[in-house]
């Protein structure tokens, strides 16, 4: 069976660097001009989810391995992480809407390179009684509380 998706926009940033520190990007959706009435009403919620194209990946990466190649990090399996290595070059993430104008969706938080396929935006609506409902990994809470990646950046 196959399955065609076509992609609604690009996105805008500027970054080619793959490797980057994404909680800090600003990013431009820009979508087709066929779209812009869609978005009527997205401007209320306070974050998105962005769909996108990994046109860069380069092929499923198989078993286990340390996320970053880091060997502080367990070896976990791809569906544990943001890999772009994924069965179906998808990428998905929930980013802060940071305004619309036009076709153009401005957002904080996406990784995704410039000239990325985006092929679709929704809203992002918290189901559950609290925030603290969810769990991570103890390496990713780790990562994010010491921000290992500014000590990445520095590498």
């Amino acid at each position: 069976m196959k399955y065609q998706v076509k992609p609604i926009g690009v996105v805008r940033n500027g970054i080619a660097e793959k490797d980057t520190i994404w909680e800090e990007v600003e990013s431009e959706i820009v979508l087709d001009d066929e779209y812009a009435e869609s978005l009527t009403g997205l401007d209320e919620f306070s974050h998105v989810i962005v769909t996108w194209w990994l046109h860069e990946s380069r092929g499923y990466q198989r078993g286990v391995f340390r996320p970053r190649g880091w060997d502080e990090f367990p070896e976990v399996g791809t569906f544990a992480t943001r890999s772009p290595r994924r069965p179906n070059p998808i990428g998905i993430t929930v980013v802060k809407l940071l305004g619309i104008d036009g076709p153009r969706v401005r957002v904080l938080g996406l990784d995704a390179i410039d000239g990325t396929p985006v092929l679709d935006v929704k809203p992002y609506i918290h189901y559950g009684d609290r925030v603290e409902d969810t769990r991570v990994p103890e390496w990713i809470r780790r990562f994010n509380e010491e921000k290992l990646y500014e000590e990445e950046a520095a590498r």
